[in-house]
């Protein structure tokens, strides 16, 4: 299966696929471009901001929760107002935020990583009830923050090391023991970007240079791969009408040169039903 255009607004890095489920929309952002986008299949716009921005939950209708370069804010997109909410890394000039999602108590995680992939330079965190809560260090490219349907895992990755990581979480929604391996992709060389868990506990991750997002079963098997044109797949997630489409970002950034496919949105129709994303509680 192949996944088909969605939205043509190029991105450098497009980042942080988000279906609003009150706003019946998908938000993306561009990274390094430093630009919001939304689209609900018929209109586009878009927000350009001052830093980096890469992931957001939401709040209320037109309203989301956006990890930036320095902070997490609250965005109202009717009349484009940010209120500051608690800063992330905000003296690191080094970093910026990547990948994030909501989680199951409404809290939302978050993770850095160095602007130039510097190694190391990141770590994964959880604002919940108005504080920031580090979880992990030491990370050089935080990625694949997901979380399994009842809420018992959540999932993460460090790109570079290209194993796909799984943690239990305890009744308050926080990391119970260690992580253990889930998805080692080392054998296939192949390396984990941002991904979703879908209604029945399966992970589909996209999977950066290899132009597709690999779907694996509750026991970290390999199931199959949707297709995407663009090779630098960044980041899937489900919406629709009825939680059945699968929406991914893309990036054209470090390609030379460039198709006309990269750092494009792309859908598609899987047979597959989505968890709706999570409500962040402030």
């Amino acid at each position: 299966m192949t996944a088909r255009v969605f939205s043509e607004s190029v991105c450098a890095l497009g980042e942080g696929p988000l279906w609003h489920p009150q706003d019946n929309a998908l938000y993306w952002f561009d990274i390094l471009g430093k630009r919001l986008f939304r689209s609900d299949g018929s209109d586009e716009r878009s927000w350009a901001f001052d830093e980096h921005v890469s992931a957001a939950g939401w709040i209320d209708t037109g309203v989301l929760l956006i990890a930036s370069e320095t902070s997490l804010s609250v965005f109202d997109t009717q009349n484009g107002e940010s209120t500051f909410l608690h800063p992330l890394e905000i003296d690191n000039e080094t970093t910026r935020s990547n990948d994030g999602r909501a989680d199951p108590w409404g809290g939302f995680w978050i993770g850095t990583m160095g602007k130039n992939a510097e190694p190391k330079a990141g770590a994964i965190y959880r604002y919940v009830d108005g504080a920031l809560h580090k979880l992990f260090d030491k990370i050089t490219i935080s990625n694949t923050i997901c979380f399994a349907p009842d809420g018992s895992y959540a999932f993460f990755a460090d790109t570079p090391k290209r194993k796909i990581m799984r943690v239990a979480l305890d009744a308050d929604g926080f990391p119970d023991g260690a992580p253990e391996l889930f998805v080692d992709l080392t054998a296939e060389g192949l390396n984990p970007d941002g991904a979703v868990v879908d209604a029945t506990g399966r992970l589909w991750v996209a999977q950066w240079g290899a132009g597709r997002v690999a779907c694996y079963t509750t026991d970290g098997a390999f199931d199959h791969a949707i297709h995407v044109p663009a090779s630098q797949a960044t980041c899937p997630t489900f919406g629709g009408a009825d939680m059945t489409t699968l929406f991914v970002t893309t990036a054209a950034d470090g390609l030379d040169p460039a198709t006309p496919q990269d750092g494009l949105v792309y859908s598609a129709s899987v047979g597959t039903t989505g968890q709706k994303e999570h409500q962040v509680r402030l």
